[in-house]
This record gives structure tokens, C-alpha cells and sequence, in this order.
């Protein structure tokens, strides 16, 4: 069969529009005042981005125009043969197919040559079958195209104008489609699998509301987050979208999640986990609902030029203008307890453990989870961590004292008093942070709960005796009411295998049900681990500990680091938890000065570098310590602090490729030789950090397979065809060396 197939000639010689005719091609001139409109026109038309015409050839007429696939399968029902014929000849059902992402039809119909059909009334009829199957097909896990008319509860997944649908959309719409694939919604017993009720506006919105106000060059220009949240916020979104909005609202029963969606978000070479904003709007009378949530649209599509986004868009080599932004809503899992509403437990899992403790396995993955918004585990704070392969063996609950000391002691809910939410540069405006000991009265800790017998000095399940409530989560990690484990094995498994990369997933769960209807497990999001891709570096076989400066059997990374000369280290002698944000200010200056002579350096300190708890460690953000290329998280003797796992920072580290050391030397945990960098001069030292300069680079390895790692004293170079280690004399050269 004759195919056809468009292509368009530019040229700055108009006598070449002859030739390109000749060719049945189309020619546009290069120095024409509307090239750009008529590019747009040509690929509209020819590449089917447009509306789909069938062209009847007899008639000499477009006999019906059809903008979605509804209505394309109505008309063919009607249209002549000949024009049905006339678009089978040139493969034009699969080319608009595709153009709409209807991939499987498009696929199908493309595998399908006209000549395969006795009959042209057979082609009718096979596109009418297929359409109508693959429709049936799709009624879970597809997006589907927004409409003020026809939106009921029964829609799941909707889109907003076209455009993109950015990072965290396309995660979202992937997650339906193998919930979908695998028939996951409904496989355990009693619990309902799926993403919440979704909304998606895409950039399409983005675009017009920058363009009609003209806000590319304002943001190209402030560098005041407020200035910017507030030109934002006073601007208003389009008509239409508004009203698509109030009709979604109208359908929804919970509070609303206002959530980032960049096109540069959760790419799987540079991701922007965490860095773009998210709000959440109480459920309240419709019309105030309607203007929080405007507001919470404008102030997400701001967050994409706050300061803290920009030094992301610098360091992934983007600009401004590539950053477009859909917006998300969707409801909130959860329950009102009180003023406040919160999931029964919220989590981040991933499929692959840096971190494996006694009989765990790299593959089997690991999870942090705790009860209530998931603030707390993106921020680094305590959550409860365990392997969906080992749930009964948590090392935080492995004596009284550990359970009491390591377990969650506070919980973030979304205050449900409208007056609660306000245009801010901070997503955290309307959270209320609640202690444990205050939740007893919501009657949420019944599922999450154990109680400390201080009398006994013994953990009691459940929350029916009088004592400390600590949260374990031990009525579903050891007595199964709850097969969370078993959920995480399947979607980690499963969503590892369709992505082909190690991936984290993001979740929250109601458990607090009517009786009779299944308990919710929401699918929030999914996103690659980025993996190097590098020959895996390996340690020398004959190197010795004493000649290292610090060393490590905890190490996220892999490869041989090169050109580092400094490094920037907390003072142990004068450490004290009280002054972490004041450390984390001390930083912050010492790495700009990298920042300026672009260069990286090693920085380590005690605790979870990140935590957004400062009692944990030193509550920094990603720009703060940008220069980092290797991060250590050292343990002192009264101040020890499990690794962090599973947190938007922790992300960022690794898709950033920076060597990420975990040592504690007071529990036989790795090596730390402070005296030696105590003895060298210092190029900076105040009363909180020290800055070492070496005039010869530090030979840094991590051995990805074995996550163990070794930063080596000056003077000592790998010569890597031996992959052996030697120390150089001041007055010899490192030739053949690293």
C-alpha cells in the first residue's frame, strides 16, 4: 500500500518552491514575516496535532471535524466509504491517534494495512469495534479530558486544557495505567488501591496565565520570593479554568491537595523532588474553596521562581523559560479528627536499600512510614523504618528504650479551619504539628499505636493500658491487619520492572474506614532512583584503614572522586544540638565561596544532614550545600542518629551523584581520623566548623557494590590499571596516577 508521508522545505531561494511542489512537499520561505505561523499551521495540519477532517475525495469536502475520540467514533458511523477509504490509504487513524497519546489504537490501526480488508465497509466496522473495546478498555486508568458538562464522581483522573502534564502528571498517569495493567486495584482483600481523585491542570494554564500578565520578565528580574508570591496572587487565572475548578469542587468531598507538576520535575536525570511547593485547602463552602484554591494555583506556579528553584534550575543547566509548571489537585486520603485531617499513615518506599540491616537485601527495598500528613518524612524527621521483606524486625523497636527514644514524637495534620490558609511563600502555613500525646483524643492511635509500661519497662500492642503511647505500627507490621508489607513488595516489585530503574514511591493510607467499606491505600507518587551508570569502582586490596581519613561500610555512590582538595568539617568538641541552625547558617557561607570559584569540597558533621528537625541534625537545604560533592553523616558519642532514607534531600543527593558516607565510629562503625585533620592548618575555623585546604588532591573511592568507601590523606594516589595504592614523595610526580 502507497503511504504517505509530509514533509516541509525551507528556503531562503524562492525558486526552489518549483521543486518542492515537484516532490508533493510543502515550501515555506525562510525570511517570510509569519514563518513561525505557518510553520504552526503546516504541523497542525499535517502531523494531526489539529482537529481530525474527513475529507471525502469525491465530493471534494470536509464532511465532519472531530476533536476527541468520542466523537470520531460517532462520525464514523456516518461519513461516506470513500472518505473512510481515503484516510485508511494514508495511515491518517494512526497518526491522530498517536498525536493524542491514544497509543494502543494508534499501534493497532497502524499494524492493519488496507489491503487486509475484503470490503471498505469491513474498515467501518473494524474502526467502530476497536474504538468501542478500547474504550471499555479504559475506563480505569486513563486521563480524561476535562469538561464542565459531563464531570461526575465516576471520573478518577481528568486533565485541564492541553499541554504537558509535568513530572509528578506523567507519574501519576503511569501508576493508573499498571494498577490498571496489573489488576492491582482490588487484589488484597477488603482494601482499594488507587490514586486519589485527580485533577490535572496543564501547562496549557501555565503558559496563558505568564503570557496575559506578562510575568516572564518579572520573574526573570526578582529575586524576592514575597514580591513574586504577591504579583502572582493578585493576578487572575482565566475564566475557563475557574469554571472547570468550581465544577470539580462541586464533586469533591475531601480537602484538596494544590501540588507542583514541572515538566523539569522527576526527570530521570535531573530531578526536582521537593523543590516546587505544595498546599493543601480545607473543605469548606464552595465558593471560598474555589478562591483558596485559585490562590494555592498561583502561589505553586510562583514556587517555580523562588529563589530555592532558580539555584536548582542553574545547576541542571536550565532556564527559566523551560520551566513550565501543570498544576495538580487532588484530594487529600484521610479522616477529620477534630480540626485537623491526617492519614492513618503516610510513607516512602523504595525499591532498592542503601542501607541493609542484618538479613535485609538490597532488592527487597525499604520503607519509612508514620501517622499522619507526610511532611515529616520528606523532612527527615523520626519515622519508623522497615524492610517490606523483614516487617517484624525493625531496629528501632528492638528494646523498650530504643522504641521510647527513636519512634515518631510528633504528627503534621491539615487544620480545617478555612481561616487557617493564607498565600505564603511556606507550604506549611495551615499544617498544625500535634505531639502524640495530644492525639489521644482524636482516637487515630487505636491503629498505629503501642503503649510503654513504665512500671514494667515492656511495649504492650495496642492502646488499652494505661501508659506512653509510642508509635510502632505493630498491629500491622507483626499482627497483619493491614497487609502493608505485602502492598509494597507488589507495587516496588512491579513498578520497578515497568520503569526499569530502581524507583521510590510515595503513599498514604486510611485505615479508619465505615464498617463494610474497604480501608484506602493511595498511590501518591513514583519516581527513578538514579543509579550511576559508571563501571563500579572497587577499594585497593591492599590499602590500610590508618591511612585513610575517614572510612566507611555505609556509602551511597560508586566511582573514584577527583580534584577535591578541601574539606569542611563540624567541630565535635564544641557540638550542641541547640545551635544546628546556626551551624547550618556557618555552612551555608563556606559553601557560597565554593560556589563562586566552582569548586567542590567534602563536608561532614553529626546527624542527618537535611533534617528539617534540628534536634536531629543540621537543617540545611540542597542550595546551602550545593558545592558538597562528598556528604558524611557522622555519629558522635551522645549524639547518634539513624541515616537518612527516603527524603526529597536524600533524592536530590543522589541524583546529583554526590557520595553520601554514613560512619559512626563510637559503635564500631567506620573510621574517623580527627586527630589528623585537627593537626593540619586551617584555612578557616570558627566555633562551629573548620575548613582544611590540601594542595594535593584527596583520593576518594566508593565502591558501589560493596557501599563501602575510603577518603586517603594526602599523598596517597591510586594507580588505577593496578588499581593499587601508593604514596608519593613530595618530590615525586603522580604520572599514571589518579
Amino acid at each position: 500500500m502507497e503511504r504517505y508521508f509530509p514533509f516541509l522545505v525551507q528556503s531562503s531561494d524562492q525558486n526552489n518552491e518549483k521543486k518542492a511542489l515537484e516532490l508533493k512537499g510543502k515550501f515555506l520561505y525562510k525570511h517570510s514575516e509569519t514563518l513561525g505561523k505557518e510553520i504552526k499551521k503546516y504541523i497542525t495540519k499535517y502531523f494531526s496535532f489539529g482537529a481530525f477532517e474527513f475529507w471525502d475525495p469525491i465530493q471534494m469536502k470536509v464532511l465532519a471535524t472531530v476533536e476527541d475520540l468520542n466523537s470520531f467514533q460517532r462520525v464514523l458511523t456516518t461519513v461516506t466509504l470513500d472518505s473512510i477509504v481515503y484516510h485508511a490509504k494514508r495511515s491518517e487513524y494512526s497518526k491522530w491517534l498517536r498525536s493524542r497519546a491514544l497509543f494502543p489504537l494508534a499501534n493497532l490501526f497502524s499494524n492493519v494495512e488496507y489491503e487486509d480488508f475484503d470490503d471498505p465497509e469491513e474498515i467501518r466496522e473494524f474502526l467502530i469495534r476497536a474504538i468501542k473495546a478500547y474504550r471499555i478498555y479504559r475506563s480505569r486508568g486513563v486521563i480524561s479530558k476535562f469538561s464542565k458538562n459531563t464531570y461526575d464522581e465516576y471520573l478518577g483522573f481528568a486533565r485541564i486544557g492541553e499541554g504537558s502534564l509535568g513530572g509528578k502528571g506523567r507519574g501519576l498517569a503511569f501508576i493508573d495505567s499498571f494498577l490498571k495493567r496489573h489488576k492491582l486495584f482490588n487484589k488484597f482483600k477488603d482494601v482499594n488501591i488507587s490514586i486519589p481523585r485527580t485533577v490535572v491542570l496543564s501547562t496549557e494554564v501555565f503558559d496563558e496565565f505568564m503570557e496575559k500578565h506578562d510575568l516572564i520578565g518579572f520573574v526573570a528580574n526578582c529575586n524576592d520570593d514575597e514580591e513574586i508570591l504577591n504579583k502572582f496572587n493578585s493576578k487572575p487565572l482565566p475564566k475557563w479554568v475557574m469554571e472547570d475548578i468550581k465544577v470539580f469542587l462541586n464533586v469533591t468531598k475531601s480537602p484538596i491537595a494544590v501540588r507542583s507538576s514541572s515538566v523539569l520535575e522527576d526527570s530521570h536525570y535531573q530531578p526536582f523532588a521537593g523543590v516546587f511547593a505544595t498546599y493543601m485547602i480545607p473543605n469548606t463552602d464552595k465558593i471560598r474553596m474555589a478562591e483558596m484554591v485559585a490562590s494555592a494555583i498561583k502561589s505553586v506556579m510562583a514556587s517555580a521562581f523562588f529563589q530555592n528553584s532558580k539555584v536548582y534550575l542553574k545547576a541542571t543547566s536550565h532556564t527559566i523559560e523551560e520551566d513550565k509548571m501543570a498544576v495538580i489537585l487532588q484530594e487529600v486520603t484521610g479522616k477529620q479528627y477534630d480540626d485537623v485531617y491526617y492519614p492513618n499513615i503516610s510513607g516512602v518506599a523504595r525499591s532498592i536499600n542503601f542501607y541493609p540491616i542484618d538479613q535485609e537485601l538490597p532488592n527487597e527495598g525499604t520503607a519509612n512510614i508514620a501517622l499522619g500528613l507526610g511532611e515529616i518524612i520528606v523532612g527527615g524527621g523520626n519515622t519508623l523504618r522497615f524492610s517490606p521483606y523483614h516487617p517484624k524486625k525493625v531496629l528501632q523497636l528492638s528494646s523498650p528504650g530504643s522504641t521510647q527514644r527513636d519512634t515518631q514524637q510528633y504528627f503534621f495534620g491539615l487544620d480545617m479551619n478555612p481561616d487557617s490558609y493564607m498565600a505564603s511563600t511556606s507550604e506549611a502555613v495551615n499544617k498544625k504539628k500535634i505531639s502524640i500525646r495530644n492525639a489521644e483524643k482524636h482516637g487515630s492511635l487505636k491503629f498505629v499505636a503501642s503503649t510503654y509500661d513504665l512500671q514494667n519497662n515492656i511495649i504492650k500492642p495496642g492502646v488499652l493500658h494505661d501508659g506512653i503511647r509510642v508509635i510502632t505500627f505493630d498491629n500491622i507490621l507483626k499482627y497483619n491487619t493491614f497487609p502493608l508489607p505485602e502492598i509494597l513488595q507488589d507495587l516496588l516489585r512491579i513498578g520497578q520492572r515497568e520503569m526499569r530503574n530502581p524507583i521510590e514511591m510515595e503513599f498514604a493510607v486510611n485505615l479508619d474506614v465505615p464498617k463494610g467499606q474497604p480501608k484506602e491505600f493511595s498511590f501518591l507518587q513514583i519516581r527513578p532512583i538514579i543509579e550511576s551508570i559508571e563501571t563500579l569502582s572497587t577499594l585497593p586490596e591492599d590499602f590500610n584503614v590508618e591511612d585513610t581519613i575517614i572510612y566507611s561500610e555505609s556509602a551511597l555512590g560508586n566511582g573514584n572522586y577527583e580534584n577535591i582538595h578541601d574539606i569542611v568539617y563540624i567541630k565535635p568538641e564544641t557540638f550542641n544540638s541547640a545551635n544546628t541552625r546556626k551551624i547550618a547558617a556557618a555552612v551555608e557561607q563556606i559553601n557560597k565561596k565554593f560556589a563562586e570559584i566552582d569548586k567542590n569540597y567534602i563536608l561532614v558533621g553529626p546527624g542527618r544532614w537535611g533534617s528539617s528537625d534540628p534536634w536531629l541534625g543540621i537543617p540545611v537545604i540542597w542550595p546551602q550545600i550545593a558545592s558538597a560533592k562528598i556528604i558524611v553523616e557522622a555519629g558522635l558519642n551522645n549524639f547518634r542518629i539513624d541515616p537518612s532514607q527516603g527524603t526529597h534531600f536524600f533524592q536530590n543527593l543522589t541524583s546529583f551523584k554526590v557520595g553520601y558516607l554514613t560512619i559512626n565510629p563510637f559503635m564500631d562503625d567506620g573510621f574517623f581520623n580527627l586527630d589528623y585533620l585537627n593537626k593540619q592548618r586551617a584555612s578557616y575555623d570558627d566555633d562551629y566548623l573548620r575548613h582544611v585546604h590540601f594542595k594535593e588532591p584527596l583520593t576518594v573511592i566508593i565502591e558501589g557494590k560493596s557501599n563501602k568507601a575510603a577518603i586517603f590523606k594526602e599523598g596517597f594516589v591510586l594507580n588505577k590499571s593496578q588499581n593499587s595504592l601508593k604514596k608519593l614523595n613530595d618530590d615525586e610526580p603522580p604520572e599514571g596516577f589518579m
